[in-house]
């Protein structure tokens, strides 16, 4: 059984992946070196098994594409991501080693975005939680929305904020502003998003796409050696927070071990507000 006919099943491995390999992104070459990405798992785009695989691969094919000079990453119809599938996270609870697979992956979808040399955009076109805003906000340049949901909703299934926030957050909008919003899983807007320094620009829906593209293309035609050292030097900064991305990734995975995840897990399933245990002691 290959990899398209199996749900769970993963993409070939980092060393011979072509784009024809990915099953939930779409390719589309344009001029002055601007690829666009184009995640497409309806309805949501929300990120299963192997859609979470091949957002942190899709930057080591990039990488070695010799005709790729800049990135541009966005979501098929109403949603950028939604993040991961919480049915499927609810059957790995207790379940260690699945964990730990699942936040070493997260680790390596930010460090291959930040370690990519060529420069990436996104285009927030909509909704963006969990791994798809780890993407989103992983780029170098990000355009959402005036009208696009971001949320960091970690709290709210009872484990710590992994995948990428505590790491860039703080770099992002500081400190005072991170902890409000990755304490409280309060959604932004994108208005209020940009206001605060969270995304790079904010335009209307009709003009997220258009807007990326037109940057994409001024970068590609950009000295490319310079634009991609610069984009290096930058990228320390987020580097030398990589011990605090670690270790909230950690966290994370041994709080699904814990009563308070199964509870919020299921609360989000049966559509309910959680009563976490730890609440209760």
């Amino acid at each position: 059984m290959d990899a398209k006919s199996h749900p769970d099943s993963r993409p070939k491995e980092i060393s011979d992946m072509q784009y024809s390999d990915y099953q939930h992104l779409r390719f589309e070459h344009k001029p002055n070196g601007v690829l666009l990405i184009t995640i497409d798992r309806p309805p949501m785009n929300g990120t299963n098994a192997v859609l979470h695989h091949e957002l942190a691969e899709i930057w080591i094919t990039v990488g070695k594409d010799p005709n790729v000079r800049v990135s541009v990453i966005t979501g098929a119809g109403r949603a950028f991501s939604v993040g991961g599938d919480l049915s499927q996270a609810t059957k790995k609870l207790g379940k260690i080693d699945r964990h730990i697979e699942t936040g070493e992956e997260a680790l390596r979808i930010v460090y291959n975005m930040i370690h990519l040399d060529k420069p990436i955009v996104s285009a927030i076109n909509g909704s963006a939680a969990g791994a798809g805003l780890a993407v989103a906000l992983s780029a170098d340049i990000s355009i959402a929305s005036t009208t696009a949901k971001l949320c960091d909703a970690h709290m709210n299934i009872g484990v710590a904020s992994g995948d990428h926030a505590t790491m860039l957050w703080p770099l992002y909008c500081g400190l005072p502003k991170a902890k409000l919003y990755l304490l409280t899983s309060d959604v932004l807007l994108g208005e209020e998003a940009e206001r605060i320094g969270l995304v790079s620009m904010c335009k209307p829906q009709e003009e997220v796409l258009e807007a990326a593209l037109r940057l994409a293309d001024e970068l590609g035609r950009k000295p490319q050696r310079a634009l991609r050292w610069t984009k290096r030097c930058l990228n320390h900064w987020a580097r030398q927070a990589a011990p605090v991305f670690d270790l909230s990734v950690a966290y994370e995975t041994l709080n699904f071990m814990e009563p308070d995840a199964r509870e919020g897990l299921t609360a989000f399933m049966e559509k309910r507000a959680p009563s976490f245990p730890s609440t209760k002691e």
